[in-house]
C-alpha cells in the first residue's frame, strides 16, 4: 500500500480507510478522544511489540531445542521419564504453581451460573453474525421438525409443505421433553391443562400477545417457554393448544475475528471491526432473500413477561458476546510502527474490539449485552504461561487507555496448544483476576501435537489419533484443572465443536457426552443446534456434575506429554492412500474458498460428500499430518502431488454448482488456491507452531491483487 494511502499520527502511518472508520464511526459511537485513542495507541504499540516478538523467539526457541532431541534421538523409543526431564529442563515444562482460585468478579450469569450451548461465528459475516446473537431462544418444534432427529419413516417424511403426520411426532417428541424436564402436577405435556402450568415446578411467568399466551419456566437455569395459541396453525389443532415449546438455546456467542475469518488486510479488518461496532450499538442488519422475498435481519428485542406476583420480568433476547481476537503470531498492515513495520494485528484487535465494546454501554434500546458492564474478550493459541501473562498485561494497558476500571476486560483462554496444557494452572494464575473461560479444541491441539512432535517419528492416521490416551487425558485435565482452580460460579470450563451440521440424531446421541464430562458450554455449528443441545443440559445438572468430579484423580499429565506415534510398516498402502486422499481433499476444499472467495468458515464437503464445518484448526491438522508422514518417508512428493491434483477435481466438482467458484484442475500452474494448498504441505513442517496463518495470508492478498487488476 502506497504512503498516499496512509495518515501520518504520531510515529503510526495509519491506513486512511481504517483511519476514517475510526475517526468517523468508532470514536463518535464511545465519546473517546480522538488525540487520547491515537497517542495511547502508540504507545501501547511502541511498549509490547517487542515483548511480543520475544514471546515468539521463545516459542521457536523452544521448538528447535525440541526438535533436535527427537533428531539426536531419532529410530528409538521415547523414554518418556528422560524426555520429561528435558522438557522441564528447558522450560517448556514449567514449575507448576501451587493451589489458588481465580477471583474473577463482575462476570454475567450467563457465563458464571447458566451452563447451555455456545456458537461460534465470522463476525465478518453480518448475516450469520445477527444469526447467532438472535439464537439465544430457540422453536424446539422448527429443530425437530427440520432434522433428522425426528426419522423419515412410517408416513414422517420431510417434504416441501406441512406434513402433519410428521408434525404430530414433534408435538409428541416435545411432551415427552417437558414431562422428563418440568413434570406437571397432574396429568402430562401430552394432554396439557394450561391451569396447570402455573402450578408447575419452575414456573416464572407468563405473557399474553393477543391470542396467545406464553409461560415461562426455569429448569437448570435454564429458560423453557410454552406458547399456547388456539388462532395458531399447530395450536388449532394441538393438545392444550401448544402451538410451540421455545428453549432458551445459544447462551452465549464468540463473535469470531480468527479462525473462521479470512482477514489479511486493511480493508478485510475494517469489515471485522465495523460488524462488531454494528453489534455492540444495536445497528447492525443484513439484507438477503429467502424463498423469493428480501428479509432484513436485526438484533432481536428484548422478552418481557410478568411473574406470577404481577412484577414485570425482563430477559434478554440475544445471546450474550463473546469477541475472539485473534492470537500472537500475525500482523496486518493496517498499521505501520516507527520502524515502518507491520504491527501486530493481536495488539490491534484487542483496543479496537474493546473500544467498539464501549459503545454497547451507550444504547439504549435493548439490555446491554453485559449487564455487570465486562467486556469478554476470547484469546487463542497462546503457548504457555508467559503468554498469558503478556495477554494480562495488553488487557491492562487497554483499560487504562479507554479509561475503564481494572479487570473490565475479561479473558477466554483456549487450551489448544500443548504448551498451554501442560502448563494450564499457572496460565489460569496469570490471569487469575480476568479469566472467565477455558476450552478444549482437539483440532488444533492435535495440529500442534502433530508439529511440536514432528521429528519424533510418524505420526497415526487421524482416526487412530482419536483413541490415544493423551486425548481423554487432554479433555479430562482441563476439566480437572478448572475446577481446581475454581473456576465453577465464576467461569466457563468448554468442549469444542460438533463438526456435522446436518447430523443432528448423532449430535443428540453423543454430544451429552460433554455436559456429562462437567463442561458447562460446548460449541455447536448452528441455532438449531443449540436448541437441540439444551435438551442435555436440561438432562445433566452441570453444576452437580462438576461437584462429583471435584473429587477425582487429576488426569495424567504424563498420558498427555506421550505423542501419537505408530509403526508405518503395520500400515498397508491402501490405508495410505485412503488418508492421504481424505486429507488433501479436505486441504482444498477448505482452502479454494479461503483463498478464492475470502470464506474463513463454510460447510465444506469431505470426501464422503458429508458436509462439515471447516475452519483454520481442521486444515491445520490436515495439513500437518501430511507433512508429518512427508518428512517419515511414509509418502512421497510424487504421490502428494498426484494426490492433491487428483482431489483438486473432485473439490471441483463438488463446488460445480457454486457461480462464483474457480476451478483449480482447468490451470494448475495459475490457481493460487491449488498453489496456497501445496505451500500448506511441502511447507507444512517449517511453518511456526504448524499454524496456516501466513500463507494463507500471503496467497490471499496475491488472489485480491489479482481480482483488482482484472
Amino acid at each position: 500500500m502506497g504512503q498516499a494511502n496512509r495518515v501520518q499520527l504520531g510515529t503510526l502511518k495509519v491506513d486512511a480507510a481504517l483511519h476514517a472508520f475510526i475517526g468517523d464511526e468508532l470514536l463518535p459511537a464511545t465519546g473517546i478522544d480522538a488525540v487520547r485513542f491515537w497517542t495511547g495507541l502508540e504507545a501501547i504499540i511502541d511498549e509490547l511489540t517487542p515483548i511480543n516478538r520475544e514471546l515468539l523467539r521463545k516459542r521457536d526457541a523452544l521448538q528447535g531445542e525440541i526438535d533436535r532431541w527427537h533428531k539426536q534421538h531419532a529410530g528409538a523409543s521415547i523414554d518418556h521419564a528422560e524426555y520429561t526431564r528435558f522438557l522441564r529442563q528447558i522450560g517448556y515444562l514449567e514449575e507448576p504453581a501451587g493451589p489458588f482460585k481465580i477471583t474473577t468478579a463482575g462476570v454475567d450469569a450467563e457465563i458464571a451460573s447458566i451452563a447451555g450451548p455456545q456458537l461460534v461465528v465470522p463476525v465478518s459475516n453480518a448475516r450469520f453474525a445477527l444469526n447467532a446473537a438472535n439464537a439465544r431462544w430457540g422453536s424446539l418444534y422448527d429443530a425437530l421438525y427440520g432434522t433428522d432427529v425426528i426419522a423419515e419413516h412410517d408416513g414422517c417424511e420431510r417434504g416441501a409443505g406441512y406434513n402433519p403426520r410428521r408434525g404430530a411426532a414433534v408435538i409428541s417428541a416435545a411432551a415427552a421433553f417437558l414431562d422428563r424436564v418440568i413434570p406437571l402436577r397432574c396429568g402430562t405435556h401430552a394432554k396439557p391443562d394450561a391451569a396447570a402450568y402455573r402450578d408447575a415446578p419452575g414456573f416464572v411467568g407468563y405473557s399474553v400477545q393477543g391470542s396467545r399466551t406464553s409461560y415461562l419456566f426455569r429448569h437448570h437455569n435454564l429458560h423453557i417457554e410454552i406458547q399456547t395459541d388456539p388462532a395458531h396453525v399447530i395450536g388449532r389443532g394441538a393438545p392444550g393448544n401448544v402451538s410451540d415449546v421455545v428453549l432458551e438455546s445459544a447462551i452465549t456467542t464468540i463473535q469470531d475475528c480468527e479462525d473462521s475469518v479470512a482477514a489479511v488486510d486493511a480493508a478485510d479488518k475494517i469489515l471485522v471491526y465495523r460488524n462488531w461496532l454494528g453489534l455492540m450499538q444495536g445497528t447492525l442488519s443484513a439484507e438477503f432473500a429467502k424463498a423469493g422475498t428480501s428479509v432484513t435481519r436485526e438484533l432481536n428485542r428484548d422478552r418481557h413477561y410478568t411473574t406470577a406476583d404481577g412484577r414485570a420480568l425482563v430477559l434478554s433476547g440475544r445471546s450474550l458476546l463473546l469477541v475472539r481476537n485473534v492470537g500472537h503470531l500475525m500482523q496486518t498492515d493496517a498499521i505501520l510502527d516507527h520502524n515502518g513495520d507491520e504491527v501486530f494485528e493481536g495488539i490491534l484487535d484487542a483496543v479496537i474490539t474493546v473500544a467498539c465494546a464501549i459503545a454497547n454501554t451507550q444504547q439504549t434500546d435493548r439490555l446491554p449485552n453485559s449487564r455487570s458492564g465486562s467486556v469478554y474478550i476470547v484469546k487463542p493459541k497462546m503457548h504457555g504461561s508467559a503468554e498469558v501473562a503478556y495477554t494480562n498485561t495488553l488487557f491492562a494497558r487497554v483499560e487504562q487507555l479507554l479509561g475503564l476500571a481494572h479487570n473490565t476486560i475479561k479473558v477466554g483462554v483456549m487450551d489448544e496448544e500443548r504448551r498451554t496444557t501442560v502448563n494450564l494452572p499457572n496460565c489460569i494464575r496469570a490471569v487469575a483476576e480476568r479469566l472467565v473461560f477455558i476450552n478444549t479444541g482437539f483440532l488444533d491441539r492435535t495440529g500442534d501435537e502433530i508439529h511440536t512432535s514432528m521429528y519424533a517419528g510418524a505420526v497415526l492416521p487421524k482416526e487412530s489419533i482419536k483413541t490415544q490416551p493423551w486425548i481423554k487425558a487432554y479433555e479430562d485435565w482441563n476439566v480437572d484443572v478448572g475446577i481446581r482452580c475454581g473456576l465453577p460460579g465464576r467461569a466457563q470450563i468448554g468442549k469444542g465443536m460438533w463438526p456435522k451440521p446436518d447430523e443432528m440424531r448423532q449430535m443428540m446421541d453423543s454430544k451429552q457426552a460433554h455436559p456429562e464430562a462437567g463442561a458447562n458450554c460446548a460449541w455447536v455449528p448452528s441455532p438449531t443446534a443449540a436448541t437441540l443441545h439444551a435438551m442435555h443440559y436440561h438432562y445433566v445438572d452441570v453444576q452437580q456434575r462438576q461437584q462429583q468430579l471435584a473429587s477425582r484423580e487429576l488426569a495424567s499429565l504424563d498420558d498427555i506429554l506421550r505423542p501419537p506415534l505408530g509403526d508405518p510398516a503395520r500400515l498397508d498402502a491402501p490405508t495410505i492412500q485412503r488418508e492421504l486422499d481424505n486429507n488433501a481433499q479436505g486441504i482444498l476444499g477448505y482452502v479454494v474458498r479461503w483463498i478464492d472467495q475470502g470464506v474463513g468458515c463454510s460447510k465444506v464437503p469431505d470426501i464422503a460428500n458429508v458436509g462439515l464445518m471447516e475452519d483454520r484448526a481442521t486444515l491445520r491438522i490436515s495439513s500437518q499430518h501430511i507433512a508429518n508422514w512427508l518428512l517419515h518417508g511414509v509418502i512421497t512428493e510424487q504421490q502428494v502431488m498426484q494426490t492433491l491434483r487428483r482431489m483438486a477435481a473432485v473439490v471441483d466438482r463438488q463446488n460445480a454448482n457454486d457461480p462464483a467458484y474457480v476451478r483449480m484442475s482447468d490451470d494448475f500452474a495459475h490457481s493460487i488456491a491449488f498453489a496456497a494448498a501445496c505451500d500448506l504441505v511441502f511447507k507444512g513442517a517449517a511453518q511456526p507452531n504448524g499454524y496456516t496463518e501466513p500463507l494463507l495470508h500471503a496467497h490471499r492478498r496475491r488472489r485480491k491483487a489479482q481480482l483488482q487488476c482484472a
